[in-house]
């Protein structure tokens, strides 16, 4: 990876397929990744071992990689953002406040370069619909700008 580059594993979980032989098991990775400068992106992917779970992570993150506009260290205006059945609210906070916000929410953040936010999720706390969530919200802070 790159010098410059935040790379935060947010989940890595072990999932099994029954097969004639019984479990197969393997590994998921959601990693999120950005430049702390208004550049993240995700990536989730599946694995025999953990590291190379998180490698095809990383590099699907890189890939998938989408431009945020920001001011300074928090966000310009309150806003809401659904996926799934994950409904997130982001509001700005103060200079020095600090993120609050769950462990995915706070991964996005920090890739994204914002340190000064308040957060609060409502419904399903499943990190991949959370992440999602959260970067469809920030990917529309710039069309409501213009």
């Amino acid at each position: 990876m790159d010098q410059g580059w935040i790379r935060k594993v947010v989940t890595i979980n072990r999932i099994s397929k029954v097969v004639k032989g019984g479990r197969r098991m393997r590994f998921s990775a959601l990693v999120v990744t950005g430049n702390g400068a208004g550049l993240v992106g995700y990536g989730h992917e599946k694995a025999g071992e953990v590291s190379a779970a998180i490698a095809k992570a990383e590099k699907k993150a890189m890939k998938s990689l989408i431009k945020i506009s920001l001011e300074g260290p928090s966000i310009p205006f309150s806003f809401t953002s659904k996926f799934g059945a994950s409904r997130i609210l982001l509001k700005p906070a103060r200079k020095g406040r600090g993120l609050v916000a769950a462990k995915s929410v706070r991964a996005v953040m920090e890739a994204v370069g914002v340190s000064d936010v308040v957060t609060k999720l409502f419904g399903s706390h499943n990190p991949l619909n959370v992440v999602k969530a959260t970067l469809l919200g920030l990917s529309h802070l710039s069309e409501d700008r213009e």
